[in-house]
This record gives structure tokens, C-alpha cells and sequence, in this order.
């Protein structure tokens, strides 16, 4: 247990360290296409880690999603990463830490967001977007956009399948993660 003040609280700590590496949905391109560099970022410290800078603005640079310093779990240059990433805290994340909300719920909620967003690059994949550089927005506005041939039945249920998928996971994203 933990004491803030005179109340006994339980310690949420080891929940917490559990949240991330089961999740790692902020570096893998699904809640981000990039993340731009802040004041105080050392651009060539971060290219020297591993990070592909490019302009995003005329005055600021970005690294695009999916993170090259992600390995799947973890990030490979965690105490040196840029300053948006170091602030960075989902709204899972916040709501355990407050207490609101358990860390085996906030589990389940990361493993559901996972297969929701594995459902989505199945779609992507069957319907030629084989691309897993780019972001999976990028990806899905690319496999959209292509025209469909409406003979072909199989392709048209697929494009609905993905725009009814990918509904589905923005929701959850903003309603889990985002806020």
C-alpha cells in the first residue's frame, strides 16, 4: 500500500510498468503518423540513436511512425528519447495512475485495441497494402483510395470490412487512449 496524505492507496507502480510494454501503441504508428521534435531536442544526438529526422514544417522536424527506435515491447532509446515522447501519458496510463482504473482492466483494454488493430492490417494486407513502413492512417487512406471493382465482390466486402474495422478502432482509441 501506498499513503498520499492520511489514505492508504494501493500501489499502482507495478501496474503501471506493466501497461507500456504491452502496448506500445503511441510508437507503432496506430495513435501517431509522427512525432515532431520540441525545444530542447537534440536533432543530431536523436539521428545518431537511430531516428530518420525530416521537416514536417519549415521550422520543425518529425520522425515518422512506426518509431524505428521501437523493437515490438520497448523502446530502444527510452532515457534519451525526444521530449514529446518523454511527455507523452495515454489516457489508460492516466487513468491507472489516478487510481480510476485497475491495471488488469487497462490490460484488456490494451490486448482489445491490439487485435482490433491486427484486424485492420489484415484488411490492409489482403487488400494490397503491404507496406508496414508507413503509418497504418497512411496505409488505410492508401488501400481506400484505390478504386474498387465492384464485380468483384470478395474486394468490395473487404473495403467495407476495413472502413467498419478501422471505425471501430478509432473509437476505441479516442475513447482508451486519447483522452
Amino acid at each position: 500500500m501506498l499513503t498520499i496524505g492520511n489514505v492508504m492507496k494501493p500501489d499502482l507502480t507495478a501496474g503501471i510498468a506493466r501497461l507500456c510494454p504491452n502496448c506500445g501503441l503511441c510508437c507503432d504508428s496506430t495513435l501517431f503518423a509522427d512525432v515532431e521534435l520540441r525545444a530542447g531536442d537534440d536533432p543530431k544526438r536523436l539521428k545518431k540513436l537511430g531516428l530518420t529526422l525530416a521537416p514536417k514544417t519549415k521550422t520543425r522536424l518529425a520522425f515518422a511512425q512506426p518509431c524505428a527506435c521501437f523493437n515490438g515491447k520497448l523502446c530502444t532509446i527510452y532515457h534519451n528519447r525526444p521530449k514529446r515522447c518523454r511527455l507523452f501519458e495515454c489516457g489508460l496510463l492516466k487513468r491507472v495512475q489516478s487510481g480510476e482504473l485497475k491495471p488488469a482492466l487497462a490490460l484488456r483494454k490494451i490486448a482489445a485495441a491490439k487485435r482490433q488493430v491486427k484486424t485492420v492490417r489484415k484488411l490492409l494486407h489482403s487488400l494490397g497494402q503491404r507496406d508496414e513502413q508507413l503509418a497504418l492512417t497512411h496505409r488505410y487512406a492508401d488501400a481506400i483510395s484505390q478504386p474498387i471493382d465492384l464485380a468483384n465482390h470478395a474486394q468490395a466486402g473487404r473495403h467495407g470490412q476495413l472502413m467498419m474495422a478501422v471505425n471501430e478502432l478509432m473509437d476505441r482509441l479516442e475513447r482508451d487512449f486519447l483522452q
